[in-house]
């Protein structure tokens, strides 16, 4: 049997009374400190505004899970992850949400989130993906101020007892490991658009690789 509706409207007062979410960049901006958008000067608790200051391919990049960080933002492994493969992808700028984006940021966004969905692909030959957002900490997002995107492989019956039960999912795969295998699978993405003519490369409005890779 599908699902009713249970019609409250006299719960709209006190969901108009919720205080928003206040993004960390407009706190700052309140308190007259960093500038917005900024993630070398964003303040300290942001992991993502931490993982786009380090050094791509040193060993804190590594240490952060990260596996990419071009001028369009940056991809890595969420250190919770749903199960193998889970990867965020988010700009480097502590923005909260989609409309606070340029266009051209928004695009990034996009590419960047082809080439997880490809790199995970690859690695894992998922049946299907869940991608999406969480905006807000009501909507699920566990640090509402910086946006990202969260790329999940799905396969045909990977919810099982343990899950639907226990509240407990079952990843069968460390970190590094994940992160060794997703690696390999960017670099031989990478690798293919290398070897790629010009003439042959897709357009660049669909490409969904760093520029210069």
């Amino acid at each position: 049997m599908g699902n009713e509706n249970l019609w409250a409207p006299w719960r709209m007062q006190y969901i108009r009374g919720i205080e928003p979410d206040r993004p960390m960049a407009a706190q700052q901006q309140a308190q007259g400190g960093e500038q917005a958008g900024d993630p070398m000067q964003a303040e300290t608790g942001c992991f993502l505004c931490e993982a786009a200051a380090v050094a791509p391919g040193s060993d804190e990049a590594r240490r952060r899970l990260l596996l990419l960080r071009d001028t369009r933002g940056m991809i890595l492994l969420n250190r919770f992850p749903y199960t193998s493969g889970h990867l965020l992808v988010a700009p480097a700028s502590h923005v909260a949400d989609l409309p606070d984006m340029a266009p051209p940021a928004r695009a990034h966004l996009m590419e960047l989130m082809t080439l997880a969905e490809q790199v995970v692909g690859l690695a894992y030959a998922p049946q299907g993906f869940n991608i999406g957002l969480n905006l807000g900490r009501c909507a699920g997002a566990g640090l509402p101020g910086h946006l990202h995107v969260h790329v999940v492989p799905r396969w045909n019956g990977d919810t099982n007892f343990m899950a639907a039960l226990g509240q407990i999912r079952v990843v069968p795969q460390s970190l590094d490991e994940s992160w060794k295998q997703l690696n390999q699978a960017l670099q031989a993405i990478e690798a293919d658009h290398d070897s790629t003519p010009a003439d042959q490369s897709p357009d660049k409005g669909d490409a969904s690789l760093p520029p210069g890779s």
